[in-house]
Formats: structure tokens, C-alpha cells, sequence
């Protein structure tokens, strides 16, 4: 049974390239959704699998690619949806 959960990343997370490698991370898990960057300088991402393949994803958030540098990664359980592949959104 899928789990999902809907994720805000602070710190340095943007001018990274921190969704592009968050992208391919979880197409290499197998988790589906979507990244993107918002206006206040966070990354938010919501995403969808197998629980220890979102638990995996969610691990290498809190850490992210090697320029970021992760403060804060606030975590909120969701409902799946259903997605099938993971994208980067606007």
C-alpha cells in the first residue's frame, strides 16, 4: 500500500539544481510527483510509493544534492493520488 506525503525544504535550496537532482533521485526509487521552487526561496515537493521508497526519497531531502545546504524539512502525511512519474512543476 502506497503512502504520500507533501514536503518544504529550507536553506539553501535554490540555484542548486536541487529539483533536477530530486527528479532523478526519485526516478531511481521509483517515487512519483512532483518538485518545485516557490517564491520565498523553498523547494516544495509531494510525492507518492511503496513506504520505504518515500521514506528513502525523504531521507535524501533533508540532505539534498552536494551544493545545497538543508535547514528545515517540514513534513506533512497525505492521501496518494495516484501519480505515476515524477516531474518538476512551475
Amino acid at each position: 500500500m502506497d503512502i504520500a506525503r507533501h514536503v518544504f525544504v529550507s536553506g539553501l535550496v535554490q540555484g542548486v539544481a536541487f529539483r533536477y537532482h530530486a527528479r532523478e533521485r526519485a526516478r531511481e526509487l521509483g517515487v512519483a510527483g512532483w518538485v518545485r521552487n516557490l517564491p520565498d526561496g523553498r523547494v516544495e515537493a509531494r510525492f507518492e510509493g511503496p513506504p520505504e521508497r518515500v521514506e528513502a526519497f525523504l531521507a535524501w531531502l533533508r540532505q539534498g544534492p552536494r551544493a545545497a545546504l538543508v535547514t528545515e524539512c517540514e513534513v506533512r502525511e497525505r492521501a496518494p493520488t495516484g501519480d505515476e512519474a515524477f516531474r518538476i512543476v512551475s
